[in-house]
């Protein structure tokens, strides 16, 4: 085990543990319908790598019951604590978090596992071939490789609009520079060909459509969140972030009922 905190796009900060909070609860129908589809029953061993606030723990927790255990890892040790004592405050008492690094280390604690699950967690590391083979090596005779990742392609409105390129350029570009791949939902079985896992049993695609104008909040919350990473890696100044985010909500405001489109998030599971 492990409390290092390694080189990450996003801020470690409670207003970005909140935003994650709220992007898992528009995920939740889309996260539980296939815990569903994989047969998720009670009592069986999960693993949520990468389980930041712990929303998709509970679904998990809901689903095997008291009896069971739901385990986490993250590799930010103060929300790895902060998940835990929320959960037990919420009473799934069966659900313990971990802080430990899945890039460092060649196996994954507390395994063997029926469920092992990761979402939005290949899509931050550049070693996520070989983070994903240990995911695989970690799952039970039996159990579930389930991964769900972003396509953030997708992120668009109609009519286009120059102020929404401009802040996803930004994403794009910052998230690029720091070794993520913002297509890594739509590669997921190439990833999994190339960590030895095999073809999918199954795919699966989720979207969400808002207007623009409440929907451009989940974009300036994003470039908010990487401003550290994306003045480190010289992507852009702070003034044309900010020049970026102004133009971003004028034109929203102007055009709050275009619909937009979020990322796509797509999933693929492996029985072993």
């Amino acid at each position: 085990m492990t409390t290092t905190t390694p080189e990450y796009s996003l801020r470690r900060a409670p207003e970005e543990y909140e935003r994650l909070r709220a992007q898992a609860r528009v995920w939740e129908a889309a996260t539980g319908r296939l815990l569903d589809r994989i047969g998720l029953a009670a009592g069986a061993r999960c693993l949520d790598a990468g389980c930041g606030p712990g929303e998709t723990m509970r679904l998990m927790a809901l689903r095997v019951g008291p009896a069971a255990r739901v385990t986490g890892i993250d590799v930010d040790a103060a929300l790895a604590a902060d998940t835990e004592h929320m959960l037990h405050a919420a009473g799934h008492r069966q659900c313990r978090v971990i802080a430990h690094d899945l890039t460092a280390y060649e196996s994954v604690p507390g395994g063997p596992y029926d469920l092992v699950f990761a979402r939005l967690l290949l899509f931050h590391l550049p070693e996520r071939v070989a983070v994903l083979r240990r995911l695989w090596q970690a799952v039970a005779p039996g159990g579930h490789l389930l991964v769900q990742d972003y396509d953030l392609e997708t992120v668009g409105v109609l009519p286009p609009s120059a102020a929404l390129d401009e802040a996803g350029r930004l994403i794009f570009d910052t998230f690029g520079a720091m070794g993520c791949d913002v297509r890594a939902g739509a590669t997921l079985p190439t990833l999994f060909a190339q960590a030895g896992v095999g073809e999918p049993d199954g795919t699966d695609v989720a979207g969400r459509l808002e207007p623009y104008g409440t929907g451009r909040h989940m974009v300036s919350s994003v470039v908010r969140s990487l401003l550290p990473a994306t003045l480190a890696r010289g992507v852009a100044t702070a003034a044309q972030v900010e020049a970026a985010l102004a133009d971003l909500e004028a034109d929203a405001t102007r055009h709050p009922d275009r619909p937009m489109t979020w990322p796509l998030m797509m999933g693929a599971w492996k029985r072993k």
